[in-house]
């Protein structure tokens, strides 16, 4: 390819209001994470049927009903990731606000309260470094998929990118995202190799590739609980919840080129994404003692989808490079950028909870619960128009739901925990979970899916996660109405990264990398009851 005519600066500035999300991302935002106090998460959240932790407002409203006294508490500490390695803005290790709330509890007979609470903290925590680099099978590259796509389009009387008046190509279906549309604006596209449009279309073949990728940011979750007991035998609670969605992507990819006529040494590609918005949920719970006489309690929970509206933004800029012929040098030869931002909907899945709690005494309490959401019925929305309220309206992305429900599956979620005291004023804690895998054997991130989901994407790795486990213990002191706990969390979830996937070509492919996600919490709690 002569670098004369493929390659130049370009700027391209895309507003796509009316789009929906991708299932890789949307996966990293339906979920959540074990959070909140240090009892909570010392325990390993098996708390839904004890109750009398704030932090079962948004897993099990009705424990909130368990309290008999006032009180008001706080939670921090530092969430570290093991054996990574500090990249762009992302830090290995990060001080975190994990949570602040009150309950205020009212006596309304001899055994019946009614309760009002409200506590925030923070359901999921962003922050990931992934390094990875690996090798190519022959012939393959992340261009040849993007001129497979051509190629395809071709094949079918297809036009899926045509040049404008001023010579830029430029998509005109939604099976190309803005990556493919910066390769047909650089090395997929040569004007002089062929009277035949089509057949102009080209790739280069690659044998390394190199993704950093630091991930920041946040969801805080904001409930409301109003809660109360019977007769001291049955419990009920009602929490609404608010959710404020701060995600922050950044990586930058590398691919070496194979030697080629034209000396083209490879490509980058640096890539930034921010995602921000709002959501809103309901959660109903309820507890029940069946035998009288027994401390024994039994809970159900079930929460509402999560509606969030969000917007997103991103700017991807990437550089050719040639190759000095004496040397591994390279040097910029051409360089594009394109930015994007939209808003878009996005609906999690139902969770429904079932729990146990007993006590023993006035020092021993233990703790079971299991949790179901089928992530596989994640709705990306597409967003169509305003209401008469001047609030969007939407519907689902039909295409990228089908991809979501190829890709994920439901999740089941087990929890255990126990605190013993054993004295009147000290607490010792155990916890463990274990969440099944998420992913379906063989998803692959799919980039030629018939949605305006697709359109968007400006990055093409993916990640498969297998099943996660979580070990946690913790201690509690209390001196007359102050309290203070401390917790310590290990989490594990091992996956496998690949830098693209292609659908229409299976010889085309990378090395699939062994990555994972172990993490160190420490947390701190300290509350006051009146």
């Amino acid at each position: 390819m002569n670098t004369k005519y493929s390659l130049f600066v370009v700027g391209m500035m895309v507003s796509l209001p009316l789009m929906s999300q991708e299932t890789y991302i949307n996966a990293d935002i339906v979920t959540e994470d074990l959070n909140g106090t240090a009892r909570y998460v010392g325990m390993g959240g098996a708390m839904e049927a004890l109750g009398a932790d704030i932090s079962t407002i948004g897993t099990n409203p009705a424990g909130i009903g368990l309290f008999r006294h006032s009180m008001i508490n706080t939670s921090f500490g530092f969430v570290s990731q093991q054996d990574a390695v500090d990249f762009a803005n992302g830090n290995k290790t990060n001080m975190s606000f994990d949570q602040i709330g009150f309950v205020y509890s009212t006596r309304m007979g001899q055994q019946s309260f009614i309760n009002f609470a409200f506590n925030y903290h923070k359901s999921r925590n962003f922050n990931y470094i992934l390094n990875a680099t690996g090798g190519l099978a022959e012939n393959s590259s992340q261009n040849r998929a993007t001129y497979n796509k051509a190629y395809t389009a071709a094949s079918n009387g297809w036009d899926i990118a045509l040049p404008n008046s001023q010579g830029v190509m430029t998509a005109n279906d939604d099976a190309c995202s803005q990556l493919d549309q910066l390769y047909f604006n650089s090395v997929s596209w040569n004007p002089l190799i062929s009277d035949d449009f089509y057949g102009r279309f080209c790739y280069y073949a690659s044998d390394l590739y190199r993704m950093n990728r630091a991930t920041t940011g946040y969801i805080g979750e904001y409930n409301f609980n109003i809660s109360g007991n019977i007769n001291d035998r049955v419990y009920l609670g009602l929490t609404i919840g608010i959710h404020d969605v701060h995600y922050s992507d950044y990586s930058e990819y590398y691919e070496r080129f194979v030697s080629n006529q034209e000396a083209l040494g490879g490509v980058s590609i640096e890539d930034s994404r921010e995602i921000t918005g709002t959501g809103y949920d309901l959660k109903l719970g309820a507890i029940f003692r069946p035998i009288e006489e027994s401390p024994f309690r039994i809970g159900l929970s079930i929460a509402t989808p999560t509606f969030y509206d969000l917007k997103t933004s991103n700017y991807t800029k990437m550089i050719v490079d040639d190759r000095n012929a004496n040397s591994e040098t390279y040097s910029s030869v051409g360089m594009l950028d394109i930015a994007n931002t939209y808003d878009y909907q996005l609906y999690t899945p139902w969770r429904f909870g079932l729990s146990l709690g007993h006590t023993i005494g006035n020092y021993l309490a233990l703790g079971a619960s299991y949790e179901y959401a089928d992530y596989g019925s994640t709705d990306s929305r597409i967003n169509d128009g305003y209401d008469w309220d001047g609030y969007y309206t939407s519907d689902s992305d039909l295409g990228m739901n089908k991809h979501t429900k190829a890709v994920l599956k439901g999740v089941s979620t087990l929890k255990v925990g126990a605190e013993f005291k054993p004295d009147d004023d000290i607490s010792v804690r155990l916890g463990f979970n274990y969440l099944s895998p998420m992913y379906n054997k063989g998803a692959m991130k799919d980039g030629f899916i018939n949605s305006p989901g697709n359109s968007y994407q400006s990055a093409t790795d993916y990640t498969n996660w297998n099943e996660t486990y979580r070990i946690t213990t913790g201690l509690g002191y209390r001196l007359d109405n102050f309290v203070i706990d401390l917790a310590y969390q290990y989490t594990q979830t091992d996956g496998t990264f690949h830098p693209f996937g292609d659908v229409l070509d299976a010889s085309n492919v990378a090395d699939a990398v062994k990555v994972n996600d172990k993490r160190h919490q420490l947390l701190m709690t300290l509350g006051y009851v009146f």
